[in-house]
């Protein structure tokens, strides 16, 4: 047993090498979808369905991860993640690629598996859906839940109808029946109706079940014909429902160890025409039986009490099933692998309790038992061996259980007597009855291998020699023909071939096994001897016919010799065709019942009848095109009276004529293998089948040459195709490019236009920069015009303040020194007296005189320091005046600058200011030092003899003398000493106060100038 973790993983492989289950369990793959986080746990599937293929089935996990799974291509995809789990799936039959799921939202969602896209999105239902059943063309849906029933329109997405219950009648489950129109809808309380489905009209109710055997019916399956309803519940009887009768016909009984049933499903199987006889039923233990419903075998069964399964799906085919097993993994069965020992049909191992007739319908008459255990291959003793009761039936009766009774329990002379007294067997037990008289071994191993050798060369064109409508059939004619060329190498040279197995195909197309087995015993039994003048129709049988014919119609006979119409024309034609042509299906099967129940000459016999029966219509032809077209089309007869003729004809026909003595009596095919079949000429079949594998290679070369010469045409025409191609792309692009030129061309001038608006609206908007810009410099300098004024109006005021006091001082010093004069006079008149007195005191006035000298002497180089001090302040001003020009530069240069420019030229004026006022401070203390010296030299006059003796001429002071020579001369010289120093300090003040007006001229012309220039500063 494989197993396959899907991971994380969107796609890949199922298996990595070939699957081969075993016949134990018949696993194929296990499936597990475990996380990929750092604790991985496994996600549980949920819900599985296969699609209409059988090759496919689709599978949901609890967190909504929908895989699609390949069986076929061994592939796995993940197609959908729908965020939650969902709780039902189905495929969209019309739409192969299209599936439903039911989702925990109540909401049922239609996805493309295909694109992976979301299809429709559909709502309507109220609490969970749990089962989605959808029609089989695949037009309609109908989805249900526990309180009702919904049928969708699957070309529209629309809800078409609702079913309303009441609140204490639940819904067990509402499904389409297989292959018809009819909608079944169960509920809890037993009760079942059946749905017309385009009218949604009652078309019956089904009867309450026996109260002796009172099951309520949780869980249905129907056949694929949909005439038998399966129906269980919590209890281990099963009822079987006739839909046709609508009656209950028979109740299985499970083994013991089943106490309720979880799960039913039929097991389709091709060889059944859809009345399926195999039921599978899971119960609560986990293991699924499957029980054949008419013998009530007990054939195989899967799962265990370790490995329960959950729920289980089977293919439409019946290969696989599908089983989401109890831990949430997905197991895929075998069914081949599953029946490989019950092909060899054990010993029968359940006995019939009881079956009667309808007329007796009650539990104790329709129970059937099953023997609960696995099916083992017994020894072959009597002991082993269980009895089933058969009941007989009436000839007269309908025949229903008839397939009940093994094939060795039928009896050809009771059934060749039936068949005389109805004209035919039941259409509903033709099949069974066919394969018991043909005694068919269905050799499944042999009749695989000739299918696995594929498609015979003889018959890979047969759809041009036979355009057959349906695929369908046309494969399995095709599949049917090789088999029988694969098996005899004559068949594939055979001409009528294809018109001899036909019917048997279009009859058994859903059974190739049946079909094949039912051709080749066709061939063996009835067809002796038409190979022996092989490739020519079988001249020996023809004679035959012939000769009965000359027998019991000597008249028509020679009728035909008379136009040359010879046993090839109106014999051949009918056996080529085993009367396909000439009947129709109900009479070509009414015939064939009598054929396959008869000696082989029997079908000699036919060719015969059918001629003496049509003589009338056939002695009006004369032209050979009438007699072929008599024998190639269907005709006005009655072919009960043909059959009562061959019965004539089989017991008239005298012993030396009839065909019995030249054809061997019936010969069913071997078991387990084919017979050989070999009787045609080999060396004719050889050199036929040599020159046709000679002209098969001719062909081939032929072919081959051929299939070079079309592929250098095409070649060619591919070239000259592309050359015209790229011939038109230049052309066009040519096109697109004059196109693209004129676009760029109108796009240039757009530009140019959006440009010119744009240079404009540009200009615009640097003017009213530039307004804004001039209005902000001219406010800006309008208040530095206004700082400026008012720092000069400051000036002029400290200025006036300063003269005020300067003037104050100079009146305050000027009666100072008149003071000082008074006292002065006094002190020459003392001084006078004291002359006389001390003759020293004119050496002292020589000495003043001296000093005199030396104070003037001082004073010039005051005044030459403050000369110096002055043109100081003229540099100052000068730089200054240069330093405003710089500013001014500076200004008109850098705009931004002006602030920094404004704090510089206020530190210029803050150090003018200093300066200024260190000059008036010098000056001031200048004035009062000589005001002091004056005062002390008046104060002390002798103070001054010592210093002068000693030679300190320039200490200031006046020095004592107690003699005067002349003291005129001294008041004289004092006087010219203050008249002159006034002088000077009147000069000194006139020439500042004209330097003061100069400045505050020139600071007004450059703001005057500044206002007129204003386009200078924006730049």
């Amino acid at each position: 047993m494989q197993s396959t973790d899907l991971g994380n993983k969107e796609s890949g492989k199922l298996w990595h090498r070939k699957p081969s289950p075993a016949a134990r369990d018949g696993i194929i793959v296990n499936i597990i979808h475990s996380s990929s986080d750092h604790l991985p746990k496994v996600l549980r599937f949920l819900n599985v369905a296969f699609d209409s293929s059988g090759d496919c089935l689709i599978a949901g996990d609890h967190q909504g991860n929908i895989y699609v799974f390949d069986l076929y291509g061994n592939r796995f995809n993940l197609v959908q993640r729908t965020a939650q789990a969902c709780t039902a799936l189905a495929f969209n039959l019309r739409r192969k690629s299209e599936f439903l799921v039911a989702l925990a939202d109540y909401s049922i969602k239609c996805f493309d598996s295909v694109t992976k896209e979301l299809v429709s999105w559909m709502r309507g239902h109220e609490s969970s859906v749990f089962s989605i059943s959808v029609h089989a063309s695949g037009r309609y849906a109908i989805t249900t839940s526990s309180d009702t029933a919904q049928l969708w329109d699957l070309d529209t997405f629309q809800r078409k109808r609702k079913l309303n219950i009441l609140q204490s009648v639940g819904i067990q489950k509402v499904f389409f029946l297989p292959l018809s129109n009819t909608i079944l809808s169960c509920f809890k309380d037993n009760s079942i109706f059946a749905w017309e489905c385009d009218t949604l009209s009652c078309k019956y109710q089904l009867p309450a079940p026996p109260e002796s055997s009172s099951v309520l019916y949780k869980v249905f399956a129907v056949t694929r014909d949909g005439r038998i309803l399966a129906a269980g519940g919590k209890s281990n009887h099963l009822h079987l429902w006739c839909l046709e009768a609508k009656q209950l016909f028979r109740i299985i009984q499970m083994p013991t160890k089943v106490r309720a049933i979880r799960h039913l499903e039929f097991l389709p199987d091709s060889f059944d025409a859809g009345s399926n006889q195999v039921l599978g039923v899971l119960s609560q233990d986990g293991i699924m039986r499957f029980v054949n419903i008419q013998t009530c075998k007990l054939l195989f069964e899967i799962g265990s009490l370790d490995e329960g399964i959950s729920s289980s799906v089977i293919s439409p085919h019946g290969r696989y099933i599908a089983s989401i097993m109890e831990n949430g993994s997905l197991n895929i069965y075998s069914v081949q692998a599953l029946t490989q020992e019950i092909n060899k049909p054990p010993p029968p191992l359940v006995k019939v309790i009881e079956d009667l007739p309808k007329s007796k319908l009650n539990s104790g008459g329709l129970k059937m038992k099953v023997t609960s255990g696995r099916v083992q291959r017994p020894a072959k003793s009597r002991e082993n061996k269980i009895q089933a009761r058969i009941l007989k039936q009436d000839l007269t009766g309908n025949f229903e259980n008839k397939e009940n009774e093994a094939s060795d329990g039928l009896n050809k002379k009771r059934l060749q007597i039936l068949l005389k007294g109805y004209g035919e067997y039941p259409t509903k037990y033709r099949m069974f009855i066919w394969r018991s008289l043909l005694q068919l071994p269905e050799n499944h191993t042999a009749f695989s291998s000739l299918v696995d050798k594929g498609v015979h060369v003889a018959f890979l064109n047969l759809q041009k020699k036979y355009p057959i409508k349906s695929r369908k059939l046309l494969r399995v004619l095709q599949r049917t023909l090789s088999a029988l060329a694969h098996w005899s190498a004559i068949f594939s040279d055979t001409p009528y071939l294809p018109l001899l197995a036909f019917p048997f195909v279009k009859l058994f197309q859903n059974n190739q096994l049946i079909c094949f087995e039912v051709v080749a015993t066709l061939i063996i039994n009835w067809c002796q001897h038409w190979f022996e003048y092989f490739p020519n129709p079988p001249i020996n049988i023809l004679s035959l016919i012939e000769n009965v014919l000359a027998f019991h119609d000597k008249e028509l006979l020679q009728h035909f010799i008379d136009h040359d119409i010879t046993s090839q024309l109106y014999a051949w034609p009918l056996l080529e065709t085993v009367f396909s042509e000439v009947l129709t299906r109900e009479e070509w099967l009414k015939l064939f019942d009598n054929v396959f129940s008869n000696h082989p000459s029997f079908l000699l016999m036919t060719v015969v009848a059918y001629n003496t029966c049509s003589r009338a219509p056939l002695l009006n032809c004369s032209l050979r095109d009438d007699f072929e077209y008599f024998f190639h089309h269907r005709n006005n007869l009655d072919i009960s009276v043909v059959i009562r003729e061959v019965y004539h004809l089989m017991d008239t026909t005298p012993t030396d004529i009839h065909p019995n003595d030249k054809l061997d009596a019936f010969v069913a095919l071997t078991k387990g293998q084919y017979p050989v079949f070999n009787q045609y000429p080999k060396f004719i079949v050889d050199y036929q089948t040599q020159e046709r594998e000679r002209i098969r290679n001719d062909e081939l070369d032929f072919l081959r040459e051929r299939q070079m010469v079309e592929d250098m045409q095409a070649e060619v025409d591919q070239q000259r195709v592309e050359d015209e191609a790229w011939y038109q792309k230049q052309e066009l692009l040519r096109k697109a490019e004059e196109t693209r030129r004129e676009m760029l061309l109108q796009e240039e001038e757009k530009m140019a236009q959006q440009r010119q608006r744009l240079a404009s609206v540009k200009r615009e908007l640097r003017a009213k920069e530039m307004h804004l810009q001039d209005a902000t410099r001219r406010r800006f300098l309008k208040l530095q015009q206004d700082q400026c004024e008012m720092e000069l109006r400051r000036l002029n005021d400290e200025i006036e303040r300063k003269v005020h006091m300067r003037d104050q001082e100079i009146a305050t010093t000027a009666k100072d020194l008149e003071m000082r004069h008074l006292e002065l006079e006094s002190q020459k008149r003392l001084y006078e007296k004291l002359i006389e007195e001390n003759l020293a005191e004119a050496e002292q006035a020589c000495l003043n005189a001296d000093w005199r000298i030396q104070a003037l002497h001082k004073q010039r180089c005051d005044d030459l320091q403050r000369n110096a001090c002055y043109q100081e302040v003229a540099k100052l001003l000068r730089e200054n005046r240069r330093k405003e020009t710089e500013v001014l530069n500076a200004m008109v240069g850098e705009g931004a600058k002006k602030w920094e420019e404004a704090k510089e030229k206020d530190f210029h004026l803050k150090s003018e200011k200093k300066a200024s006022a260190l000059s008036d401070a010098s000056r001031k203390w200048f004035l009062e030092k000589e005001l002091d010296d004056a005062l002390e030299h008046a104060e002390h006059p002798y103070n001054t003899v010592p210093r002068c003796q000693s030679g300190q001429a320039a200490s200031g002071y006046v020095p004592r003398t107690s003699q005067l020579k002349d003291s005129s001369e001294v008041d004289s010289s004092t006087h010219i000493s203050l008249n002159q120093r006034r002088v000077q300090w009147d000069t000194m003040e006139q020439d500042l106060m004209e330097r003061v007006r100069n400045l505050r001229q020139r600071l007004t012309a450059q703001a005057r100038n500044r206002c007129r220039t204003p386009h200078l500063l924006a730049t």
